[in-house]
């Protein structure tokens, strides 16, 4: 019973947190967001002491519990070590294997140096909830964003508009990479031995399986029942279960209750443990317990529109905007400074995927890798919109009202004159002052050539750097006016 309670928890909470990074309505984070806000790793960086503060209780009630419910990265390890054995025909295919507690350790120092550091290209690559939502953002999205668009084409020509098509394109082709290249690792580690990843390179993992180490609820065996078939242990996909001398490695079981349910002599049950012979201190002496002090440090240390047309009118071919280059990169209104993003941000690129505008898109430096960064060739930052404020689950974007992102200066823009409309093509313009929404624009005539022309000047005091000038440019393939960020944003 506790097994299939575990994996109805484990399905829901998977299913929902995916449809969080396929959501591009954002309409489902209103009722399901706090998921993503429950994840261990964005609770440590959001300094949420109240959500990591249950995760460590909850683990130091049932074990690592999280691993096998919560986090999707573990259970989507799960449902492809399933398939594997279905494939296979074979239930039971695991065995017993010592902990490589060197690599587990080393990566684990590893990552909380680069955590401290600022070296986010590191610590991103192995955030366990940051790598699924990047699988889903990349290589699942689109295939879903077709299927809408499909549905939405059907339903159009029935004058139907339930559905809307939406654009699908590749934001970054590095991310993408290492999404798929990640994908592929995992899947191929579970494939042939379940639970690998988990227990050998997930930070998270590893800290949970030191706490988990004094759960006051786990599997435990009763050795006057067992017979020593080995049955428990060749259905551990943690390879934790070592059935000839009766131990169970508690730092890498993840409750699952596997072993409980395939147990015909009942002798194991999941409760508090049962009385043993007394540990040697190799076993649980003082190495443990500096164990447990370490991971507490660590602990403390961690908690510091239509689609896109192609011609105009159907005359004349419209040319792709190009990347202006930009001297400092421009991070998302509520994100404060460059430096509090790349802190804090996971990469879980779920900001990305509910940005209502296409504005967001992850960043191919590598100081910045992975991380959300805006660019307007396909929208603009509407002012009213907090979408990516509200999703963000590491404090990395702060929650802002729309009065606040209104008000929020996160660059300004710069004019090009010899791309600007009027000096090229000799003709009035004047889009870019006409839909700034903070009037920072204005026309002003000029004499050049002997002729009479009206040029933009930006008032760099009232511009908040939406891009509404950038993206509105007329101008082809460069804008005449683009956004210039800032290293930390003000308010104005």
């Amino acid at each position: 019973m506790l097994r299939k309670i575990r994996i109805a928890a484990a399905l829901i909470c998977f299913l929902l947190i995916t449809l969080l990074f396929l959501d591009f309505t954002g309409s489902l984070h209103t009722w399901f967001g706090w998921l993503a806000k429950i994840q261990f790793l964005p609770a440590v960086l959001a300094l949420n002491v109240a959500v990591v503060a249950a995760l460590v209780v909850l683990t130091l009630v049932c074990g690592r519990v999280y691993c096998s419910v919560i986090c999707p990265l573990g259970v989507f390890q799960d449902i492809v070590s399933k398939v594997s054995s279905l494939r296979r025909r074979k239930k039971h295919r695991f065995s017993y294997s010592p902990a490589l507690s060197w690599l587990r350790y080393g990566v684990l120092v590893l990552f909380v140096i680069a955590l401290v550091a600022g070296i986010s290209s590191f610590v991103v690559l192995l955030a366990p909830y940051s790598s699924y939502g990047r699988m889903v953002q990349n290589l699942l999205a689109p295939l879903y964003g077709w299927g809408n668009n499909a549905l939405a084409y059907m339903a159009e020509r029935v004058e139907s508009y339930a559905f809307y098509s939406t654009d699908v394109w590749l934001k970054s082709l590095p991310t993408s990479l290492v999404a798929l290249l990640s994908c592929i690792i995992v899947a191929i580690l579970a494939w042939r031995n379940g639970r690998t990843y988990c227990n050998t390179l997930c930070p998270v993992g590893t800290v949970l399986g030191l706490l988990s180490r004094y759960a006051w609820l786990k599997p435990r065996i009763d050795t006057t029942k067992c017979n020593r078939c080995g049955l428990c242990a060749r259905s551990c996909k943690s390879s934790c279960i070592d059935a000839k001398t009766h131990r169970i490695d508690y730092s890498r079981c993840v409750s699952c209750m596997d072993c409980v349910e395939v147990c015909t002599q009942k002798a194991i049950s999941y409760g508090r443990p049962l009385k043993t012979a007394p540990r040697t201190e190799k076993e649980d002496g003082p190495t443990a317990r500096r164990q447990f002090l370490a991971t507490a440090g660590i602990l403390m240390a961690g908690a510091i529109e239509a689609q896109e047309k192609k011609v105009d009118g159907g005359l004349a071919p419209i040319i792709d905007k190009k990347i202006p280059h930009r001297a400092t990169p421009i991070v998302p209104p509520g994100a404060e400074s460059l430096q509090n993003l790349r802190q804090h941000c996971t990469a879980c690129q779920l900001c990305v995927s509910v940005c209502p505008n296409q504005v967001l898109r992850p960043s191919g430096k590598l100081a910045s890798f992975m991380q959300p960064e805006m660019s307007y060739e396909r929208g603009y930052c509407r002012p009213e919109c907090t979408k990516c404020s509200e999703v963000c689950p590491a404090g990395a974007i702060h929650l802002l009202t729309r009065e606040e992102k209104s008000a929020t200066k996160i660059g300004y823009a710069v004019v090009v004159r010899e791309n600007c409309i009027p000096l090229t093509d000799g003709v009035s313009c004047g889009n870019c002052a006409r839909h700034c929404p903070t009037g920072a624009i204005q026309m002003i005539k000029e004499i050049v050539n002997g002729k009479e022309v009206e040029l933009p000047v930006v008032n760099t005091e009232r511009c908040i750097g939406c891009g509404a000038c950038e993206n509105l440019c007329p101008s082809r393939p460069f804008s005449a006016i683009y956004v210039e960020g800032i290293e930390h944003h003000r308010t104005i």
